[in-house]
């Protein structure tokens, strides 16, 4: 197994694509995945991943800073909605957001060099990969063929040099496998977005110049109009309330948390109105102050 090496902090989250090559951040899926496409987009091409199984996993490791120097989490999508379960892992984590990518997810038809399309006779990915496809699919007679991961169904088709199978995946995966695009955009959807976070260990993360973004997460004391009390504040210190998600909290009896992404035009704007909300609320976690992705 290759040795771990030990990297060195980030000098400037606010332009990371200048630190280039030999940072290493965690990555759910393997090698090929959205997630690799997003962390590209963010750090640059020079980036290495470390794929994990889980999204826990990659918490854990982007927590590690022997083993990383961050991570990269989806958290939501423009169709299927919140990713619930990765904000309870945000939330237990001590890691800052520093940054997000809004990627577009467009699939691709790949093959093995050489096959054409009436060579073909299954098609392998994901089930939700499949599912944005189905207009596409349902044009042919082949047999669809549920898998664990794109970018998986990708290397699988390229080590074993089937000529019957197809491959729904990214173009990263195309490039990283040697495969060709038979069928581009196959995907029904054309505005399919999802939204990723980039972490880091609180301790590592600078701040980044020019933030105009911030998510936290705070919890009132459920008396009558408090929540409305909260977002009064907010919208008086002319804050943009992109997001407000509501969670349980763990061990109440039915009192909740609330995760809200804010978007300013300047730090002093952001901070002014943290320092409003305080004294109105129970609890209050600054998540990260970061610039917006979209």
């Amino acid at each position: 197994m290759e040795q771990q090496r030990q990297l060195e902090p980030l000098q400037s989250s606010s332009s990371p694509k200048a630190a280039g090559k030999g940072i290493r951040v965690s990555i759910q899926g393997y090698e090929g995945s959205f997630h690799q496409v997003a962390a590209q987009q963010f750090f640059g091409k020079e980036v290495e991943v470390i794929p994990c199984a889980t999204f826990r996993e990659v918490v854990k490791i982007a927590a590690n800073k022997k083993e990383s120097e961050g991570g990269v989490m989806a958290i939501e999508n423009s169709i299927a909605g919140s990713i619930l379960p990765n904000y309870n892992l945000l939330q237990k984590s001590s890691l800052k957001i520093i940054g997000e990518i809004y990627l577009p997810i467009k699939q691709q038809l790949l093959v093995n060099p050489g096959v054409k399309l009436e060579d073909i006779r299954e098609v392998h990915s994901h089930h939700m990969a499949i599912q944005q496809c189905l207009e596409f699919l349902d044009k042919y007679d082949w047999k669809l063929v549920e898998t664990e991961d794109t970018a998986l169904s990708a290397k699988h088709l390229h080590q074993h040099r089937s000529k019957h199978i197809a491959a729904i995946a990214s173009k990263l995966a195309a490039d990283l496998f040697e495969l060709e695009v038979i069928a581009p955009n196959i995907h029904t959807m054309k505005s399919n977005y999802t939204r990723f976070l980039v972490l880091q260990p609180e301790e590592v993360a600078q701040p980044v110049s020019d933030a105009n973004k911030a998510s936290v997460n705070f919890h009132t004391d459920h008396s009558r109009g408090s929540l409305a009390r909260v977002l009064s504040k907010i919208a008086d210190g002319g804050i943009n309330l992109s997001k407000l998600q509501s969670f349980p909290i763990p061990g109440s009896d039915w009192q909740y948390s609330f995760h809200a992404d804010m978007e300013f035009e300047a730090l002093e704007q952001f901070n002014t109105v943290i320092e409003n909300i305080k004294p109105i609320t129970a609890a209050l976690k600054i998540y990260g102050v970061y610039k917006n992705g979209k």
